[in-house]
């Protein structure tokens, strides 16, 4: 049973699924536990834990009545999914190879905590993500 998870509602859904298709299993273990590239919704867990789903943003529009708002999110991020990553250089270049769009190289970035290391990029919806090691 999952007791959370993230669903990402994406514009761009096939784009999307490519992307974390081809990094999730590389990054963090997750394999896909449902959906197609045809959509409107897609699974990957670890272990027996959800840790990501991807749903079209206009199907969920419709099952929650949104569908006469606007469609583009506020400029401003409002969340972003942090991954722990063991080479956070090679996870990112894995991104960018199928799909993500680089925001901040990897850096290492003390002033966070001993030993961390971050890269920050944006998915092909432009859902930013973290990779970080420590």
């Amino acid at each position: 049973m999952d007791a959370l998870h993230t669903r990402l509602l994406v514009h761009r859904y096939a784009d999307c699924f490519r992307f974390y298709d081809a990094v999730l299993p590389a990054l963090i273990g997750a394999r896909r536990t449902g959906g197609t590239e045809a959509g409107p919704y897609a699974s990957w867990d670890v272990e027996d834990e959800g840790v990501l789903r991807i749903f079209d943003r206009g199907a969920m529009a419709e099952v929650v009545g949104a569908a006469g708002l606007p469609a583009e999110a506020a400029a401003q991020d409002r969340a972003m999914l942090v991954s722990r990553v063991a080479d956070v250089d090679a996870g990112f270049e894995l991104c960018l190879r199928h799909g993500g769009l680089a925001v901040a190289a990897p850096a290492d970035r003390p002033e966070w905590g001993p030993g961390m290391r971050t890269a920050h990029l944006r998915d092909p919806d432009g859902s930013l993500l973290e990779l970080q090691s420590y």
